[in-house]
């Protein structure tokens, strides 16, 4: 039995030997540990192209079919036939993953997701490791994206009450290629990307990517977008047992602010949509408004294998993220205001978030009788630091404006500058020991474990808080025949005050101040039930039931004063299928229900924008869509011609806990054509939002939604040598 077991770990893990040298590359992010991307992965990718066996994380002790969670691969060949070009672009493909924004802090022009009804924007990860700085993501330098759905404090730690997002980059591996693509489109769009790998003789290779990218927001008057960045990493060692990988993420962008559109007051009514003005309608001014962020981060890995079933890694990260910006916000139209004219107030934040990090694990694969093991044990700490800078105004603000026609070239009688020295600082220090454990019982079970222990610390400039706290997850898996299996899987987390480090969502007694630092982490637990199948020419195929409840969780006992004493309820269904339907014929697609309550509130009545007030006991969560659908699919017609399209459907979304305040549902309609000139060069065009249709893709608890790109066409002559 133990040949068996060195045979299956061999083919999992002997070509991340190779390939998880290959460095993970930086990203546009910050934190915590290197993931490996086996070169028998990729290699699959291009067979199926959005279908994938094995997480690219060595947490995961099993292959995706046999672990007992949902988790949905999102694979580069997905993000380049559906022109997504950022972070929540890839997302849109998965359902169940809403946006929202925030009144000011990190959260609040930065990616904020929300996975199975909980807000996850501290759980997104780079390659394994936490990326806690505030920012906007983009896709150029991402092989895959990885979401891990349900509580999952033993694989992550704090947060991810409703999952994690693991973003893996693209890092030099034994290959020889030039590649990229360069795009042109409508609403000024203009894009090019370069992708070049070399081996240097037989046991060393580089590899550079790069972005430069500026177009106008469709539908949005006087929004666009400017980013440009680049990662150079170094492989050596990539054929012996030891290896060394470094690489550097820098990226920046110099962007339009853009509040979107102000709810409005209709005075008693129950639901409040946003203003109903054309959707190009911009209250923002072009002299003040802006936005600037800007990553560097470095990383090293080294690794060695003992042996096939005994590997040993050290990964060290320091980085360094900047958001900086400038906006205006239309304040909320209220009953009885002057009729056509909307208030206006100015927002500027700047923060920079400054993190090292180090993660020790060791892979091992071994039998104890007729019973084998996969496991992953490791230690990680982290250090972060986020300064705030306080802006320094001059002039008075240009308001009220006509709410329908306002002119951004007008002047804001504003200036805005910077203290030189920081207002306030956070500083977070996280220790963290972990172990998994695949446990193949017999040919038809399967045991998964996952044990976490962590201790965090954080203080700013007004108090501080220590937690330690465990987290758990187990799972058992029944193989019913080759092609399909059923899973039952129970898990845990925990979500301490001041998880944003300062940088972040700052409602609800998340921030850290004298009255909450002495609140314990709220706990989450969750039931899952499901199963995976494949079948045809390699379509993967996934159903699953669960309920998740968040315990502990914080709620108003009186005005501004927390206590652990409340409860959040989510049960949902989740359907997927991803792969190939034959030869010729891809899919991506998914289902997700979500069925949210807060059960159990505190005393205090709060008003209908805090959760877990009196007020809103038994309404559902904010920023969650109850349905939700998307469907992508790809058919060669012809053996140098692919034609595609997809739907993506979002049910209304609430914005704030009393549910007073909400987006209506839509359907996004998109469309791609790809044409191959020769094996070296093709054609493609994308078609986004086919109908031009008004929608809302993030929505914020009290003032505005921010309103999503129109309709976009663009062409990209791809190449890769």
């Amino acid at each position: 039995m133990q040949k068996t077991t060195t045979q299956k770990y061999d083919s999992a893990l002997k070509p991340a030997a190779a390939a998880v040298a290959l460095l993970f590359a930086g990203s546009a992010f910050s934190a915590e540990e290197a993931g490996v991307l086996p070169e028998l992965q990729v290699q699959s990718k291009k067979d199926n192209p959005y279908a994938v066996q094995k997480s690219a994380n060595q947490k995961f002790t099993a292959p995706l079919k046999d672990t007992p969670k949902s988790v949905t691969v999102i694979t580069e060949d997905l993000i380049r036939d559906t022109g997504s070009n950022t972070f929540q672009d890839a997302l849109r493909t998965t359902p169940g993953i809403t946006f929202g924004s925030g009144e000011g802090g990190g959260s609040a022009l930065t990616d904020r997701p929300f996975i199975r009804g909980f807000d996850s924007q501290s759980a997104i990860f780079v390659d394994g490791l936490r990326d806690i700085g505030a920012q906007t993501r983009e896709v150029f330098a991402i092989e895959q994206m990885e979401v891990l759905k349900g509580p999952s404090g033993a694989f992550d730690g704090r947060g991810s009450a409703g999952g994690s997002i693991n973003i893996v980059t693209k890092r030099a591996k034994a290959d020889n290629f030039t590649s990229g693509s360069i795009g042109l489109g409508t609403d000024r769009y203009r894009r090019a990307t370069f992708d070049g790998n070399y081996m240097i003789g037989e046991d060393a290779a580089i590899r550079l990517v790069g972005l430069v990218h500026d177009a106008d927001v469709p539908g949005r008057d006087s929004v666009d977008v400017k980013r440009w960045g680049f990662m150079p990493s170094i492989t050596l060692g990539l054929n012996g047992p030891t290896s060394l990988s470094a690489n550097w993420y820098h990226f920046e962008t110099d962007d339009m602010s853009d509040r979107g559109l102000p709810y409005t007051d209709n005075s008693g009514t129950l639901y409040h949509r946003p203003l109903h003005v054309s959707k190009d309608t911009f209250y923002g001014f072009k002299d003040k408004d802006y936005q600037k962020t800007g990553s560097d981060i470095g990383t090293l890995e080294f690794k060695h294998a003992f042996s096939d079933d005994l590997v040993l890694r050290n990964t060290a990260r320091y980085g360094v993220t900047k958001n900086k910006y400038v906006t205006t916000r239309a304040l909320v139209q209220a009953p009885g205001a002057a009729s056509g004219l909307l208030n206006l107030n100015n927002q500027a934040r700047y923060t920079k978030t400054e993190t090292i990090s180090n993660l020790t694990d060791l892979s091992i694969a071994f039998a104890t009788g007729d019973i084998n093991h996969n496991v992953n044990i490791g230690f990680e700490w982290s250090k972060a630091e986020t300064d705030q800078f306080a802006a320094i105004t001059s002039g008075t603000l240009n308001s009220p404006v006509n709410m329908y026609d306002p002119d951004p070239n007008r002047s804001s009688g504003l200036d805005v500058s910077w203290s030189g020295t920081p207002s306030s600082t956070t500083t977070s220090r996280n220790r963290s020991l972990y172990a998994f454990d695949s446990i193949e019982l017999n040919d038809k079970w399967l045991l998964n474990a996952g044990l976490r222990y962590d201790k965090f610390y954080v203080k700013n400039n007004v108090a501080d808080a220590e937690h330690t706290f465990w987290n758990y997850q187990l799972g058992a898996v029944y193989k019913i025949n080759s092609q399909g299996n059923v899973y039952v899987s129970y898990a845990t987390s925990s979500t301490p005050v001041g998880l944003n480090n300062g940088d972040g969502n700052q409602e609800n007694g998340n921030n850290l101040v004298a009255n909450t630092a002495n609140l314990r982490p709220e706990r989450t637990k969750s039931f899952e039930v499901g199963t995976k199948w494949e079948v045809l020419d390699g379509l993967a195929l996934t159903a699953a039931a669960f309920y998740t409840q968040k315990y502990d969780a914080r709620v108003l006992t009186e005005a501004d004063v927390f206590a652990n004493a409340g409860e959040v309820d989510v049960k949902g269904i989740e359907l997927s299928a991803a792969g190939k339907i034959t030869a010729k014929w891809n899919v991506f697609a998914g289902y997700t229900y979500l069925d949210t309550e807060q059960s159990k509130t505190g005393d205090f009545l709060g008003g209908s924008t805090n959760l877990g007030s009196a007020a809103n006991k038994g309404k559902e969560l904010p920023g969650i869509a109850k349905n939700s659908a998307s469907v992508w699919t790809t058919y060669s017609v012809l053996p140098d011609l692919t034609l595609g399209g997809g739907a993506f459907y979002v049910d209304r979304v609430h914005a704030d806990p009393g549910n007073s305040l909400y987006v209506p549902s839509y359907v996004r309609w998109d469309a791609m054509a790809n044409y191959k000139i020769d094996d070296r060069i093709s054609l493609q065009l994308n078609l986004q939002n086919l109908t031009d249709k008004r929608y809302f893709n993030q929505t914020y608890t009290r003032h505005f939604a921010t309103v999503a790109p129109g309709r976009l066409a663009f062409v990209s002559l791809n190449f890769k040598f």
